[in-house]
């Protein structure tokens, strides 16, 4: 991706920030910054002017099929009220830039982050593990019970509500009915076609046949799986997960307890008969949390990392990591992350690439320097002394390039550093690093909009996935 090309998503993505802020939609909700966006949506965060709250406002697209989905998941949403679940404020439509209406839906702003977005984080404690397992399995017991089959449980469609109180955990809540079957409601897709995300289909979605109650255990089961295992057990295109879900059962890891072991072999079981009901389902994760709860001692607050670090915890904003993600790609590079610099450490806020969590689990960052305040880049960490004996630049690690501008607040403070690193050496030219630095000032942009600042003390911050997506 040429210079040209970043600059002109930056300044895109800034007027977009820009001009959202200005609306009011429905007459009551004051339009925000995007705080979230997929294929089938765009979340905001939105001012609810008449009784004074923040709320997330999802946008749903248009079009001759998503009109009939879009009518489907209000009418799902509607009919829902469950505590594990993310209630419908309000629905409307509004008229876009073109003068098309476009439908809304009005939701909480839930604080916290999706269970994608923790997993990019240190591990989850088992316990913790089993009482996300409890939360969903007694949404599912509900949303079952109202013959609604959800259809596409996944990490990324379930939220964990940060209160802000230090707790020891998360409640988890389910989202996004857009694809669920209810009573009543059409089915969109033709007899025999998939509808799902490929990582968590069941057997019996993956060979296009009917599906039920039992569809969404399984999900929940990858999903738990996952949690241990921090790999996805099914990866890769529909039809190569399809292929090897239908040809094998998921690996249940060893060092498991057997409850543990039991209860997951007993949710992915092949033959939708053989997976345990929603009541049992209940039954077994609360014994399962009971259990767990028994064999360790209270664990430090759930957003904080069951280690007591939160170096790895995102601050869950899709604007944010889509910074990082582009850094990376300025610079042609693997490794880009956004840290700030709190209380004489280094916090990790986002990050995109798959070695930054060994980076930073080998590196003691707790006695950090204060972030530069102005850019520092390294083309090549061997080819000077003085850097080649770091164990950043050491085997295992062995980072060869690195490239940093600072994150400079509007009250003129250092708040830490857009960096940008691979095994490689780079060469950086000046385009390059103005690009970076206005990636730089993005970041920020979308750090202070939230006008909470780095979470400390347990201040929660508000969630991109507030919606679904």
């Amino acid at each position: 991706m040429t210079a040209a090309r970043i600059s002109q998503e930056v300044m895109t993505a800034v007027a977009e920030t820009a001009n959202a802020t200005q609306e009011l939609i429905g007459g009551r909700y004051r339009l925000g910054p995007v705080i979230g966006q997929g294929g089938l949506s765009t979340v905001h965060r939105a001012h609810d002017e008449a009784l004074g709250r923040e709320v997330a406002i999802k946008w749903l697209n248009v079009g001759p099929v998503d009109s009939t989905r879009e009518e489907a998941e209000l009418a799902i949403l509607a009919g829902l009220d469950h505590h594990n679940l993310i209630a419908l404020l309000d629905a409307g439509s509004h008229p876009d830039a073109t003068g098309r209406e476009r439908r809304y839906i009005v939701m909480p702003l839930v604080r916290g982050m999706n269970l994608q977005e923790r997993l990019h984080g240190s591990r989850i404690a088992a316990r913790n593990i089993g009482e996300i397992g409890y939360d969903i399995a007694e949404a599912l017991e509900y949303v079952h019970a109202q013959g609604v089959v959800h259809r596409d449980v996944k990490p990324s469609n379930i939220l964990l509500v940060d209160y802000g109180n230090n707790a020891a955990r998360a409640r988890a809540k389910l989202t996004d009915f857009g694809i669920a079957l209810a009573p009543g409601v059409e089915r969109f897709t033709e007899a025999g076609t998939t509808t799902g995300t490929a990582a968590y289909l069941s057997p019996e979605q993956a060979a296009g046949e009917a599906v039920g109650p039992a569809t969404d255990t399984y999900a929940a089961g990858l999903v738990l799986l996952q949690c241990f295992t921090r790999t996805v057990e099914f990866p890769g295109t529909v039809v190569e997960s399809a292929i090897a879900r239908l040809s094998r059962q998921p690996n249940i890891p060893e060092y498991l307890p057997d409850h543990w072991r039991g209860l997951l072999t007993s949710m992915t079981a092949r033959d939708p008969r053989d997976r345990p009901s929603d009541r049992e389902l209940v039954s077994a994760l609360r014994q399962v949390v009971i259990a767990e709860s028994g064999r360790h001692k209270e664990h430090e607050a759930f957003f904080a990392g069951d280690d007591g670090s939160d170096l790895l915890m995102p601050i869950p904003d899709e604007s944010l990591h889509r910074v990082t993600a582009m850094a990376a790609r300025l610079l042609e590079s693997p490794i880009s992350v956004v840290s700030l610099h709190d209380g004489g450490r280094t916090r990790v806020v986002s990050h995109y690439g798959d070695q930054v969590e060994q980076i930073v689990r080998a590196v003691d960052v707790n006695g950090s320097q204060p972030p530069r305040s102005e850019p520092y880049v390294v083309e090549d960490a061997l080819a000077d002394p003085e850097l080649a004996d770091l164990p950043l630049v050491k085997p295992p690690i062995g980072l060869r390039f690195y490239a940093g501008v600072p994150l400079t607040g509007s009250d003129g403070r250092t708040l830490g550093t857009l960096s940008v690193a691979d095994l490689v050496p780079h060469s950086v030219s000046e385009d390059q690093l103005r690009n970076l630095r206005d990636l730089a000032a993005l970041a920020v942009g979308q750090l202070e909009a939230r006008q909470e600042g780095p979470r400390t003390g347990g201040t929660g911050v508000g969630s991109t996935a507030a919606a679904g997506l």
